[in-house]
């Protein structure tokens, strides 16, 4: 877990040309909320849309204990690839070096589904509003990131697109605020979403599709040592076409479906059994299913001033 939050510089402060020759050197170490994390990369072409999408992060400076040890190099090939390495070693194949940005966010990704034992770890988005968080426990093509970005652009504090960590023995929710990486169609629902948000390259013909990271934002990643406890839990269903609903269910059936969106659950064992019935006896449980970002924002608008109207 990261140190104490002492003031430090971010990675803006640091300047792109220092940043890069960090990456090239030693690393630049990064805290990504709990996680103390450092970077290296001999890729030069993610120089500058590593630097943008993590200018707001504290770049933690001297020797230090670090959480996770993450590289990008370029091994001999007949082909441009790239080779991820945490802690150095390789845990798959190399990949395009055009995907190199990706592959540098998925080794993320790996890194602490790997490790964070020390939380419940749901496959959840999650934000913020007034203190209490939003889950939204879904695999992949449900539509999370999506309703994450539109939140975060829409007054809520981001906390993560991908990791709801739940800290044990409590029903709080644990900031991981990072580049979340929207999919095909969603990129240009964004961008009409939300003009404002900043998106990194579109990076084409990964085995997700093309890929585009939308930046965090800046408040989400200053904030993200706040923790909050779970108010909503919302599994979401993106259906084309789909006429908007948002039914309330009965907590057993949340229990199993959120258990079975945990990475860690049968590793925790009994602890996670407790750990995932207080969460549902806690909070408010719902399946949403959408077609449109707006109404869904909208919906979950309502749904929470409706909650502090009643509190």
């Amino acid at each position: 877990m990261s140190s104490a939050h002492a003031p430090t510089r971010t990675i803006g402060e640091l300047g792109a040309a220092d940043f890069t020759r960090l990456l090239r050197s030693d690393g630049v170490g990064v805290r990504l909320g709990p996680f103390d994390v450092r970077l290296k990369s001999d890729v030069a072409a993610i120089d500058a849309p590593l630097f943008r999408l993590y200018r707001d992060y504290s770049w933690l400076e001297g020797e230090r204990v670090f959480n996770i040890h993450l590289a990008l190099t370029r091994p001999l090939s007949l082909r441009p690839r790239v080779r991820l390495l945490i802690d150095g070693r390789a845990p798959h194949a190399d990949l395009p070096a055009g995907q190199a940005l990706a592959v540098l966010e998925w080794g993320l990704n790996l890194a602490i589904a790997l490790r964070s034992h020390s939380w419940l770890m749901l496959h959840s988005a999650a934000v913020e509003r007034g203190g209490r968080a939003m889950l939204f426990p879904a695999w992949p093509g449900a539509g999370k990131t999506t309703l994450c970005v539109g939140l975060a652009h829409r007054g809520w504090r981001l906390f993560s697109d991908e990791f709801g960590l739940i800290r044990r023995g409590t029903c709080e929710a644990v900031p991981l605020p990072r580049p979340m990486p929207l999919k095909n169609a969603s990129i240009d629902v964004i961008r009409g979403f939300a003009p404002e948000a900043e998106l990194g390259p579109t990076i084409p013909n990964t085995r997700k599709g093309t890929i585009a990271h939308v930046k965090p934002p800046a408040a989400s990643v200053r904030a993200a040592h706040v923790p909050a406890r779970v108010r909503w839990i919302v599994f979401p269903q993106w259906l084309a076409g789909a006429p908007i609903e948002l039914t309330e269910i009965a907590r057993a059936e949340a229990f199993m479906t959120l258990a079975t969106n945990a990475f860690n659950y049968e590793m925790l064992g009994e602890e996670a059994f407790a750990a995932v019935g207080d969460l549902v006896a806690s909070a408010r449980c719902f399946r949403l299913r959408y077609s449109n970002l707006e109404e869904a924002v909208t919906l979950l608008n309502e749904l929470a001033d409706s909650d502090d109207a009643r509190h």
